[in-house]
């Protein structure tokens, strides 16, 4: 359909918006690490410790009853299991030590700290069972601790990948093409992860190692798209060598919009789905691809190509060769 609906040939000067996609990114940017200064990201059980729970929902086993049953403060919710049943989502870190036993309290603190977790989850599960019925073979639907040095661990593998992610794609575009097309590269993509990080913060998503995921594909993602229109930039450069920097690269993304639209678009419709019926469990994933496709998809025109407009194109032999071709206009 939107082959049909979007002209086969379109003549947009982009970069004439470069400005003002300049300063749409800069406020972006600003706001996002403003939020992660002030409001920091809602770390999941995985990046801070605690339990995870998943109960199944009947009649007497709701939000409220859950939350009344457990003796210290959890975030309790209602929601939609990966199957369609009504669940109950129960996240909680490390329990009041009063309220773990005398034995748990005669520990040392070396032996507290390794155990507190599972002591935690012993007594909510017991918590549960007495006071509302359930049965933990059948009704406890998911139960996952994660200690804090476990979880310390996770979060630094995670970032350590981010970064490694990073520093790779700045190697292959620096080698495919030239410098200047790899800083504009790699700035795409930091500032793709650096505005998701801040939306986020901004939302208060829960942030997991499914999120590091996400975000490791839209690295993915972007970069392939700002490939595809580095890639054409420098075949219209062979073509029109005497073109000014600025309409080549305005030629090059107008020849690959179609593909980036329709690309964006049937990725869009699939995450969406997931996104509304997926479940909790795939939700922040899913939306964290949704944003970072739509971020992707601006950061690859008004980003990476405005860099290297700014940098100037090197007409190396990377770049231009000496076939023939045509000249541009005069």
């Amino acid at each position: 359909m939107l082959m049909k609906i979007w002209p086969k040939e379109t003549h947009l000067k982009f970069m004439n918006l470069r400005m003002a996609g300049t300063l749409l990114s800069v406020v972006l940017l600003t706001a996002s690490v403003f939020f992660l200064a002030t409001r920091g990201l809602n770390f999941g059980v995985d990046f801070a410790g605690g339990t995870a729970m998943e109960i199944n929902a009947t009649e007497t086993v709701n939000e409220g009853t859950v939350r009344a049953a457990i003796p210290f403060s959890a975030d309790v919710n209602a929601a939609v299991g990966t199957d369609a049943r009504r669940i109950v989502v129960v996240k909680f870190g490390e329990a009041p030590e009063a309220l773990l036993g005398p034995e748990f309290q005669a520990l040392t603190t070396a032996e507290k700290a390794e155990r507190a977790s599972g002591a935690t989850n012993e007594l909510v599960v017991r918590s549960l069972v007495e006071k509302l019925g359930i049965d933990p073979g059948t009704d406890l639907l998911k139960n996952d601790t994660v200690g804090p040095k476990v979880s310390k661990e996770l979060f630094r593998d995670g970032i350590t990948a981010l970064v490694v992610a990073l520093i790779l794609m700045l190697a292959y575009i620096w080698y495919r093409f030239e410098w200047q097309f790899s800083i504009g590269a790699v700035a795409a993509l930091a500032h793709d992860v650096i505005i998701t990080l801040g939306v986020f913060s901004f939302l208060q998503l829960e942030f997991n190692l499914t999120t590091i995921a996400a975000l490791l594909t839209i690295i993915g993602y972007s970069m392939n798209d700002t490939v595809v229109v580095f890639d054409r930039v420098r075949e219209e450069r062979r073509k029109y060598k005497k073109m000014p920097d600025r309409d080549v690269i305005d030629l090059a993304l107008n020849s690959t919009l179609s593909r980036t639209l329709l690309t964006s678009g049937t990725t869009l419709l699939a995450l969406l789905a997931i996104f509304f019926l997926g479940g909790p469990v795939l939700r922040g994933m899913s939306f964290a691809l949704i944003w970072g496709i739509v971020i992707g998809t601006y950061s690859s025109i008004f980003i990476a190509s405005s860099i290297v407009l700014s940098l100037g194109m090197d007409l190396t032999q990377k770049t231009v060769d000496d076939t023939p071709g045509f000249q541009g206009v005069g």
